[in-house]
């Protein structure tokens, strides 16, 4: 679970960096969003990606992929 969100947070930094970079400095914003819900889940131990993940049914893994 944490490797997914690790990579769904590193994707959107690096999409929001290039979109504020060509298309709009507001998507800055979002990038500073993602920061902040990284910083706020390291101190509460809750985030949010990990719920929404859970909600989807994303978190479950095939039997094979269970000594990773």
């Amino acid at each position: 679970m944490e490797r997914k969100i690790r990579m769904i947070a590193g994707t959107f930094i690096l999409a929001s960096l290039a979109l504020g970079w060509w298309v709009s400095p507001w998507w800055f914003l979002f990038t500073a969003f993602v920061g902040v819900n990284l910083l706020q889940s390291s101190v509460t131990k809750w985030c949010l990606m990990e719920d929404i993940l859970r909600w989807t049914g994303v978190h479950r893994e095939g039997p094979t992929a269970a000594g990773r």
